[in-house]
């Protein structure tokens, strides 16, 4: 029987090998990602054998992350049946989300007629070549380009790589990127600082990395991040004042310039559904999205 518990910073010695055994470039195969938004999503883990498994249960759901881990066909199969098992012991439905589309041929194999299958945009991971990301080269990314000579005609300004004594400058620009964005009143906003501030405050032990620029010497951006499989970057947090032009898209390049070396690609990760998010994240013209689903047992 699964026995499920909430992440703690300890279980990253156990839990990295299984998510690198498996090499998923989505968002939540990082453990910072898992761990930064437990309490958020109150979200709990347990391990089979050499596979992870990640569940929340909301709305007469269990919902579990497709496992993370090593075995053969069998293993995995006894792994999906084991949190079948734990779903119908809690008298819950059972659902496979977030899953990776180009898993749905798979399950459907394993299980033939037994899942429904539904498309889930809002979680899809936007993935970049880093080389565009940091080059900006072609027309396309012009007015990038434009917005980072802006930039850097401002006085003083700076790249720092975040360390322990930079760190609480950060944190001290968060409180006020919050109050400008009226983070108390949008509980989305406040639900995303709260991971900000666990991701920012547990740097060393999450082995996160990071990059700030400052202009006059106040901070004005930073950005966190961290290789997240073989190839790939990801990028947790991406923090500017608006009102400073060019801050964005200069932290980007910035960032991934000095701390994303020897990556081919940078996840950026979703948009939530947030049209604004949508249109700035494809601004930056990803190489491909990271096509998500969900994946619903009609029976047991």
């Amino acid at each position: 029987m699964l026995e499920f518990r909430q992440i703690e910073l300890g279980d990253k010695e156990w839990i990295d090998p299984l998510l690198a055994a498996s090499d998923f470039q989505g968002t939540e195969y990082s453990f910072s990602t898992m761990w930064m938004w437990t309490k958020i999503f109150d979200t709990e883990i347990s391990r089979f054998e050499d596979y992870l498994i990640v569940r929340s249960i909301e709305n007469g759901w269990a919902d579990y992350v497709y496992p993370a881990g090593k075995g053969n066909d069998d293993d995995f199969r006894r792994t999906l049946l084991e949190s079948m098992d734990d779903a119908r012991r809690l008298k819950l439905n059972f659902s496979i989300v977030p899953m990776l589309k180009s898993k749905q041929e798979y399950i459907e194999g394993m299980f033939p007629g037994q899942f429904k299958f539904e498309d889930i945009r809002d979680a899809y991971d936007y993935i970049y070549l880093t080389d565009d990301l940091i080059n900006l080269s072609g027309k396309k990314y012009q007015a990038k380009r434009n917005h980072i000579h802006h930039f850097e005609t401002l006085p003083d300004w700076q790249y720092e790589t975040m360390t322990p004594e930079n760190l609480g400058d950060c944190i001290k620009m968060t409180f006020e990127w919050c109050k400008r964005n009226g983070c108390k009143e949008d509980v989305s906003l406040n639900s995303e600082i709260c991971a900000v501030q666990r991701a920012l405050h547990n740097m060393e032990a999450l082995k996160l990395k990071g990059g700030l620029l400052r202009v006059q010497g106040k901070v004005v951006a930073y950005s966190v991040g961290e290789k997240l499989n073989s190839d790939t970057f990801i990028v947790h947090i991406e923090k500017a004042f608006d009102d400073v032009d060019g801050a964005y898209p200069m932290i980007n390049r910035e960032f991934l310039k000095h701390e994303a070396t020897g990556c081919v690609y940078v996840n950026r990760e979703d948009d939530s559904g947030k049209e604004g998010l949508r249109t700035a994240k494809l601004s930056y013209h990803p190489v491909y999205l990271l096509e998500k689903c969900l994946g619903k047992l009609i029976f047991f």
